[in-house]
C-alpha cells in the first residue's frame, strides 16, 4: 500500500540520517553534505515562505546549514534531525525577519522548491479555464501579501501548520513552546490573515470603483 511504501521510505531516510549524523558529528564534511542534500528542499521551502523571494531564501538556507554544521556535535540523537534542522530554520528566519521588518518582498514569478521538486508557481493547471487561472493567481497573491502582515513568530507557526502540514505537537517541539501557545499563535495568525485578505479585497474593489468613475466622467 501507499502507506506501507511511505513507512519503508521514511524508515530508510531515518537510517540514512542516523548514519550520516554520526559521521558528520565526527567532522566528516562529505557526510554533512549528504545530510544537507536530504533536507535542503524543506528548509528552503520554509525560508522562501518566510522571506518571500528566492534570493533571500537562498541566503537564509545557507545560513541555516552553516549553523547546523557548526553545531552538529551538540545534536541530541534522541530527537529527530528534521525537528532540529527546522528549529534552526525557524529561529534563523525569525531573527532575520525582525531585522528586515518592513523591508520584506515577495514575488509570484519565482520558482518554489518543494519536497516534490521544482515547480513554476505561476503556471496554471492544464485543466483550468482562463477565469479559474486568474482567480487562483489572485488568491495566491492575496495570501502572499497577507502573510507579510504577520509577525515573524505568527508567520512561522502558520507556515509550519498550514503549508508544511506539521502537527501542533511537532510545531511545539520545533519552536520549543507549549502546545497552548502554538495553538494560540496559529489561531491568531489565521484570523489576521483573513482580516488582511478582506482588507486587500476592499482596497481592490475601491480602486476598481474609482477607476470606473474616472472613465465614466471622460
Amino acid at each position: 500500500t501507499d502507506r506501507r511504501r511511505d513507512q519503508e521510505r521514511f524508515g530508510v531516510k531515518l537510517l540514512q540520517d542516523d548514519s550520516l549524523i554520526r559521521r558528520a558529528a565526527a567532522q566528516d564534511a562529505a557526510a554533512f553534505e549528504q545530510l544537507m542534500l536530504l533536507h535542503q528542499k524543506p528548509v528552503y521551502n520554509i525560508c522562501w515562505r518566510m522571506a518571500g523571494n528566492a534570493e533571500d531564501a537562498l541566503d537564509l538556507s545557507q545560513e541555516v546549514f552553516l549553523k547546523a554544521y557548526r553545531n552538529i556535535g551538540n545534536f541530541d540523537e534522541r530527537s529527530q534531525f528534521s525537528t532540529w534542522i527546522y528549529r534552526i530554520t525557524a529561529n534563523t528566519c525569525i531573527d532575520e525577519m525582525r531585522k528586515r521588518k518592513g523591508r520584506q518582498s515577495f514575488s509570484l514569478e519565482e520558482e518554489l522548491e518543494s519536497e516534490e521538486g521544482s515547480m513554476q508557481r505561476q503556471v496554471a493547471d492544464a485543466g483550468e479555464t482562463p477565469e479559474e487561472s486568474m482567480l487562483r493567481e489572485e488568491q495566491k497573491s492575496e495570501i502572499l501579501q497577507a502573510l507579510e502582515s504577520l509577525s515573524p513568530e505568527h508567520k512561522v507557526a502558520v507556515i509550519l501548520r498550514d503549508i508544511k502540514g506539521l502537527s501542533y505537537e511537532e510545531i511545539a517541539e520545533i519552536l520549543e513552546l507549549t502546545l497552548g501557545t502554538v495553538k494560540s499563535r496559529i489561531s491568531r495568525g489565521r484570523n489576521q490573515l483573513k482580516q488582511e485578505i478582506l482588507k486587500l479585497r476592499e482596497q481592490d474593489a475601491h480602486f476598481i470603483r474609482h477607476k470606473r468613475g474616472k472613465e465614466g466622467r471622460q
